[in-house]
């Protein structure tokens, strides 16, 4: 692969970069002081809509998408280093841009497997940013790591299905612009391939039986700048049969093919974070005394932004080969490094975060800098879209059949 940029990824990263100083970063306090006045937490700050016209207006909008036809005809591989930026601010700047999950995820899986119906019901709103969506798989009664455990029901009823069940930490199902889910449950739960058991219907939010109960907190607090992340309850809501997302049995499938895409997005966020986090130990250790010297002369702290430095490198590096890899040889020519990135970037960008926090004392574990809302958002990540564990079951398999 080559390793330099080329000319439209660059005239973009600069774009980018030019809107992430002159209007996101100054946007963070303001989205926080106008959120403490909403009356509902879940609702949207004025800047945020402020930011995403602007972003529209500049042409920063849809990145994600590689159809031409929907967004900005970007390769993963150009697309990662402006996710990479994004995520130096990652609670505004994907909304700002129209490139947040689960919205994103959604918006593939309508542009590849939605119907026409769909996509101008469902589609074409989420890519003006008028509408929010949630994608409902994971639930609290079984280990979801292993989606061939889903138990909600999804049984047929003459021209409609009727779906069934509970689900929770559904992100951005708080959020009272969040109109749709795709929800992921079992259409066959006796069939004989466990893997074909699956499928994923529309469910509109406003669908009699759907009750959005409560919002999850994570690590203790309510992620308002996602939209929070829900429990559902489908008690027997009905949608008509067009709702079906695919085909039948395909939702095991489908939700493959979502999560290899996203997992590029989050991880070039982290490395995003990762970089936003050691500017700030750079700034705080240049700033602060302590025993005598400044901390930037403690040998302590010089060893924890060399090896800050080193560990993003190596990370960009490989997230960057996994992108060259979906690109030219596809999702499954790449399957090993996409695992590789989701077990290596979450947990070193942990580490960066957990060490700047170190830094900052008390300050660190405040309001007053970012560093602990993007802890809880990397220390998140090693969970979501499949547990470390679980990605390391299946490289290590994948390497040992080498041997036998």
């Amino acid at each position: 692969m080559d390793f330099a940029f080329d000319a439209r990824t660059e005239e973009l990263r600069d774009r980018l970069l030019a809107f992430m100083d002159q209007h996101v970063y100054p946007a963070e306090a303001v989205a926080e002081e106008q959120r403490a006045r909403l009356a509902s937490p879940w609702d949207t700050p004025a800047v945020v809509e402020e930011l995403k016209a602007e972003a529209r207006a500049q042409g920063l909008w849809n990145l994600f998408l590689p159809d031409a036809g929907y967004g900005a005809g970007l390769t993963n591989l150009q697309y990662a280093p402006l996710a990479e930026i994004t995520g130096r601010s990652p609670h505004l700047a994907p909304t700002a841009t129209n490139c947040a999950a689960p919205d994103t995820g959604n918006m593939e899986v309508l542009a590849q497997f939605g119907t026409e119906e769909q996509k101008k019901q469902w589609l074409e709103p989420l890519l003006a940013g008028e509408i929010r969506s949630a994608f409902a798989m994971t639930e609290p009664e079984v280990a979801s790591s292993d989606a061939t455990n889903i138990t909600t029901h999804i049984e047929r009823d003459g021209d409609e299905y009727v779906v069934t069940g509970r689900k929770w930490y559904i992100s951005g199902a708080m959020n009272p612009d969040c109109k749709i889910f795709i929800v992921m449950g079992k259409t066959d739960p006796d069939g004989a391939d466990i893997r074909r058991q699956q499928s994923m219907v529309l469910v509109p939010r406003d669908t009699p039986g759907v009750t959005v109960e409560r919002a999850m907190r994570v690590f203790g607090y309510e992620d308002h700048s996602h939209g929070g992340h829900a429990e559902v309850v489908f008690d027997h809501a009905r949608v008509p049969v067009s709702n079906l997302v695919g085909e039948e049995g395909g939702g095991f499938a489908i939700a493959q093919a979502r999560l290899g895409p996203g997992r590029i997005h989050h991880c070039m966020r982290l490395i995003g974070m990762a970089e936003r986090a050691i500017e700030l130990m750079c700034r705080r250790a240049v700033s602060r005394t302590a025993f005598g010297k400044a901390l930037a002369q403690q040998g302590v702290v010089q060893n924890w932004i060399a090896d800050a430095r080193v560990t993003v490198e190596q990370l960009r590096l490989l997230v960057l080969k996994t992108a060259w890899l979906m690109d030219t040889v596809g999702n499954k020519g790449a399957h090993t490094e996409i695992q590789a990135i989701k077990i290596a970037t979450p947990r070193a960008v942990v580490g960066i975060l957990d060490r700047a926090i170190q830094l900052h004392g008390a300050g660190g574990v405040s309001q007053d800098f970012p560093l602990a809302e993007l802890y809880a958002s990397a220390r998140t990540l090693m969970l979501a879209d499949g547990p470390d564990e679980v990605h390391q079951r299946s490289l290590a398999r994948r390497e040992l059949k080498k041997y036998l």
